[in-house]
């Protein structure tokens, strides 16, 4: 999670463990500092239809582990 200060909009800083741990500006500080100009930064954009299966899906022999594909998609998640 990155924090931005809400007067001056400057990023103070990101739970990450590259951040935390080396105090550095990390891939989220950036990410949130280039979105978009209305501040939204939409990294697996909704699809009309969650359910249907991505074409370059190759879940099958993965038993319940999903590919990226259907990740990235949100059709199927990863479990903890």
């Amino acid at each position: 999670m990155v924090f931005i200060d809400n007067i001056t909009e400057e990023l103070l800083a990101c739970t990450c463990p590259h951040h935390v741990h080396r105090n550095a500006y990390c891939k989220h500080m950036a990410a949130v500092e280039t979105a978009t100009d209305d501040g939204t930064l939409e990294a697996f954009p909704s699809r009309d239809d969650d359910d249907a299966e991505p074409e370059d899906c190759d879940c099958d022999g993965l038993g319940d582990f999903p590919c990226w594909p259907c990740v990235r998609t949100g059709r199927r998640g990863l479990s903890n």
